[in-house]
């Protein structure tokens, strides 16, 4: 054989070697194949292989060797991920300026992550000046005498990365050379008038005031319009922004559920096992355990499971609502079940479509009943222990492992015994259960939003 041949064959082997430790590195970290062979059956691996193998043609022995690799696994693990994380195939296993594949650093991983949400935050911002600046100009056309604007997202946007990211890269399918950063802020960028709408009321408000020098009071109306601001959210993103295809959709689906599976971020709350069930009513429980009595609700009762949340169930992907109709039940005078709480989530834009809740639900839902709330990291153990024992609640995240398989809100409710006692808005048995906390930091969503993973309300 001549050298030429010997080396090219030296290297193909490597290189697949290669390819196989950092799969197997991957799956040892728990990161890797939950929920990615549905993303195989929906998007046809034979047809993402050719387009990676034409995305990294000029790299073509290597790839091959990758793909002889991947195909002796069960599933094509990165061929299940959007490309724009790892910037393509041949990134994911051999990046141009580095030694250690994409795939097998959590830095680099994590790093692009942050960077593609940095950026699509910073483009939902300007949309926010793009609609406030529209309804300046409603307003001003209208000749009320005031205004009034209900914005949700003063605080920051909320999105679902993982949704965008999958949705922009399903659109892409058949052009994977133009995936990119640049490329997906171009395409935001030109429809951000459509990323954010508005509705308007007028009302008539009388308004008394007072002459100074004579005490006399005089009543006049004033006409007022009150705006308020929507997000129109990652469904309408699908059809009018990336125009997909229903097998598009169903791809990017897919692809979402593996990469927050894959990153840990718990974007994803959905009962996947959930199938229209529900347990008989639980009726009024309250646990007496802790230093704070807790009202207790279960998604699955009967009485919430199939009612709806946004176009979705509680049953399904009410964790959020019920958790914040746990706590708010608790420690103010209002009694909020879980039906009230995921209309007022779906309401003021906290709902995501097919995926649960946004993270930010937690802190808008206790500053609107007036609790006060402030997030909590995971390397913030003590600070989650006092003020439990303080008699406040603590809402988490959770990401894969003994609570939920892919994303789930729970109460944390007190101390007993030197460990953590929990109200599992989707099982009683778990709400009786004491818990290691090093359980509940270990399985906390690693990338959580809004403040979080822990929300610590007093």
């Amino acid at each position: 054989m001549d050298e030429e041949k010997k080396t090219g064959l030296a290297d193909a082997v490597e290189t697949g070697a290669s390819a196989a430790h950092t799969i197997k590195g991957a799956i040892k970290a728990g990161k890797a194949i939950s929920g990615a062979a549905k993303g195989a059956a929906a998007g046809g691996p034979y047809g993402a292989v050719a387009g990676a193998v034409w995305a990294g043609r000029k790299h073509i022995g290597k790839i091959i060797a990758v793909i002889i690799i991947l195909l002796l696994l069960p599933v094509l693990f990165i061929l299940m991920l959007p490309g724009l994380i790892f910037g393509g195939l041949v990134n994911a296993f051999s990046p141009a300026d580095s030694e250690a594949p994409v795939l097998n650093s959590e830095t680099a991983i994590v790093e692009n992550a942050n960077d593609i949400t940095f950026t699509i935050n910073s483009i939902l911002g300007e949309a926010l000046d793009d609609v406030m600046a529209r309804i300046e100009e409603d307003f001003a056309s209208s000749g009320a005498d005031h205004m009034e604007i209900k914005n949700s997202y003063s605080s920051g946007p909320v999105f679902n990365a993982n949704l965008i990211i999958s949705q922009y890269c399903a659109a892409r399918d058949e052009d994977f050379e133009s995936i990119s950063l640049d490329d997906l802020a171009a395409v935001l960028r030109d429809n951000k008038e459509h990323l954010y709408s508005y509705t308007s009321v007028q009302e008539s408000r009388e308004v008394t005031t007072e002459d100074p020098e004579t005490g006399e009071e005089t009543t006049t109306t004033e006409t007022w319009i009150i705006y308020t601001i929507r997000y129109n959210g990652e469904s309408y993103l699908a059809d009018h922004v990336f125009a997909l295809t229903d097998e598009q959709k169903e791809l990017a689906s897919d692809y979402a559920s593996n990469l927050s599976t894959f990153l840990g971020d718990g974007l994803l709350q959905n009962m996947t096992e959930w199938t229209g069930n529900s347990i008989p009513s639980l009726g009024d429980v309250t646990f007496t355990d802790g230093v704070t009595p807790v009202v207790y609700y279960n998604q699955l009762d009967e009485r919430y499971a199939s009612q709806p949340y946004g176009t979705d169930n509680i049953g399904g992907y009410g964790c959020g609502p019920t958790s914040m109709a746990i706590v708010v039940s608790s420690l103010t005078d209002d009694t909020v079940d879980p039906v009230e709480m995921a209309q007022w989530s779906y309401e003021n834009g906290y709902w995501c479509d097919n995926s649960g809740s946004y993270h930010a639900l937690i802190p808008a839902a206790a500053e609107a009943w007036g609790l006060p709330v402030s997030g909590c990291t995971t390397s913030e153990p003590q600070r989650i222990v006092d003020a439990l024992s303080e008699g406040k609640l603590v809402v988490a995240i959770m990401a894969e492992g003994h609570f939920t398989s892919s994303g789930h809100f729970i109460v944390l409710r007190g101390v007993k015994d030197g460990q953590i006692i929990v109200a599992d808005p989707a099982s009683y048995k778990r709400s009786e259960q004491l818990w290691d906390l090093s359980i509940i930091l270990n399985e906390a969503s690693r990338r959580a939003g809004a403040g979080g993973p822990f929300w610590i309300i007093g």
